[in-house]
């Protein structure tokens, strides 16, 4: 990841194709922004970091945790490149298909929205992944999508308020696990 990756993502993947129609205008407000069904299209200055804390390479697969709009979805693909894969989870059924339109805008074939399933999280069959980002709130750290992580990997997910970052080495022992701030999020579920 070069110093300015994450910056051309940005503008690679401009928030304002991730907004409905009426909160377009309000794009280049540094605050979460209402897309429906209880959900929001985070703070760029949040999701910068979080991408930033992710470090994603070209060519990594990547899950994306909660794709709402499929804002985060189209950055991660475009930091992947298209030797890179991107798989963007959704529990809301109406937001996968708003967040598969949005994600459309680009180029990104390497990209793709999914439903979530219910009750799980991440995607445990087609797991391991490199890059993992979880953008809703859990409680404590799900085990489910630690074990989802390849060695090495990264991922960043809040937890109970605070911006977590687990790193697991090569070896695959122990994760690491640092804290980043305090943020909010709407749940995980």
């Amino acid at each position: 990841m070069t110093a300015d990756s994450v910056a051309d993502a940005f503008a690679a993947a401009p928030r304002e194709w991730f907004l409905p129609r009426a909160a377009r205008r309000r794009a280049s407000y540094d605050g979460p922004l209402d897309i429906g069904h209880g959900q929001t299209n985070s703070q760029p200055r949040t999701v910068e970091a979080m991408l930033r804390l992710l470090a994603v390479r070209p060519g990594d697969r990547v899950l994306d945790v909660g794709s709402g709009s499929g804002w985060t979805t189209g950055l991660l693909a475009h930091l992947t490149g298209p030797a890179g894969e991107v798989l963007g989870l959704e529990l809301e059924p109406d937001l996968v298909e708003v967040g598969r339109a949005n994600l459309a805008r680009g180029a990104w074939p390497w990209a793709r929205i999914e439903q979530a399933t219910p009750g799980s999280y991440g995607d445990p069959l087609r797991a391991p992944y490199d890059r993992v980002l979880v953008s809703a709130e859990a409680q404590e750290l799900p085990a489910s999508l630690v074990d989802q992580l390849a060695a090495p990997g990264r991922m960043v997910i809040p937890v109970a308020g605070e911006m977590v970052l687990v790193v697991k080495d090569q070896g695959g022992g122990q994760p690491d696990v640092s804290r980043h701030g305090d943020y909010r999020f709407v749940p995980l579920r």
